[in-house]
């Protein structure tokens, strides 16, 4: 019997093509696992009508950890919600991880010697899906008794509005989660990115959390900084970054922003975790347009199982893939078309796994 059940999903695009990789480096790796593949995405929509199977939330309710290819996002199909939106809310997977660091070597680093983490809340904000299609009664009613809300008499009725849900509970665990992490990872830094300043009662709230938690770790230097502010510095200074821990939607945004230092997308492994389940990702899209061709960096799925491994406690391993990216990328000899090469993704997979 395997040590570990892993849902296996590759989803869609290109997806089925860095998952194929990821896998040959943990078989490289003797990972003593059985993998359940499972159904998600876009193809399962056209299946199915639904992105998200019963069939594959069960797989996901019976395994130690998932690892997930890439999907197709749909937002303007009716009734298509995102899936990884839907496993993150259903398992309660809060946090957002994702780790940025440039390996010597890679020719499209922004520039050398980063090594940050971004956590980013992840089951609630404007990604609630609290959204209405019009002004509700209630919020008409609202305006007419409290003159604090009397700016929504003067929208109109065909206005779109979003809820921005902010909780002490979900504000407390991803921070206090960021600040384990920098105390176990030897970071001596944590910035809480927010926009208080105009957010005063979502933001406030999630930055009053950072300073009350902020007090339990004094060897940890605790920063705050507004996210546009935040935007504009992650270009200009990027090594002042250590931990860096947000809301929602300003994570999404930052996380992307972030990729551009460290070669792209393509070397950015990403993890969705909670208390009892993770699933791991690469943090690139499906890229359609590249499916079937073996053309696309196979290095941020490789790397999420990196992330994988460390999070189910098998750190000589994970230490292995990482040597193994580090080595392939210093010699330069085998280069994807976006750091400038010809290599196919089963080329630079096969070099990563001769070099673990």
């Amino acid at each position: 019997m395997a040590k570990y059940t892993v849902t296996w999903m590759p989803g869609d695009g290109v997806g089925k093509e860095v998952i194929t990789s990821t896998k040959l480096v943990l078989e490289h790796l003797d990972f003593d696992a059985e993998y359940i593949e499972a159904e998600i995405g876009w193809s399962c929509w056209e299946k199915y009508r639904d992105p998200l199977p019963p069939k594959t939330l069960e797989a996901l309710s019976n395994c130690d950890c998932a690892m997930l290819g890439a999907i197709t996002s749909r937002p303007f199909v009716k009734g298509y919600k995102s899936p990884i939106i839907k496993i993150r809310q259903h398992f309660d997977l809060y946090m957002g991880v994702r780790r940025y660091k440039t390996f010597e070597g890679n020719p499209v680093n922004y520039k050398e010697g980063l090594d940050f983490v971004i956590f980013r809340e992840n089951t609630e904000g404007l990604y609630k899906g609290i959204e209405f299609e019009g002004i509700p009664g209630v919020l008409k009613q609202l305006a007419e008794k409290d003159d604090r809300y009397k700016s929504l008499k003067e929208l109109s009725d065909d206005a779109a509005i979003s809820l921005r849900v902010i909780t002490p509970k979900a504000s407390s665990r991803i921070i206090e989660e960021a600040f384990k992490y920098a105390r176990k990872h030897n970071r001596n830094k944590v910035t809480c990115i927010h926009k208080a300043n105009v957010l005063r009662v979502t933001d406030g709230l999630f930055l009053k959390v950072f300073k009350d938690i902020s007090s339990r770790y004094p060897e940890i230097t605790a920063n705050e900084q507004n996210v546009d502010a935040a935007a504009m510095w992650l270009i200009k200074d990027p090594a002042e970054y250590d931990v860096m821990v947000t809301t929602n939607l300003f994570g999404d945004i930052l996380s992307d922003e972030a990729a551009s230092l460290v070669g792209g997308l393509g070397f950015v492994p990403s993890a969705n975790i909670g208390d009892s389940l993770a699933v791991f990702e690469p943090a690139h899209g499906s890229v359609p347009k590249y499916e079937g061709k073996g053309i696309i960096n196979p290095i941020a799925s490789i790397l999420a199982a990196q992330m994988m491994l460390e999070w189910l406690g098998e750190n000589e391993k994970a230490k292995r893939i990482e040597a193994g990216v580090s080595a392939v990328l210093a010699e330069g000899k085998v280069r994807t078309r976006d750091m400038g090469g010809t290599a196919s993704t089963m080329e630079m997979t096969q070099a990563i796994a001769h070099n673990l």
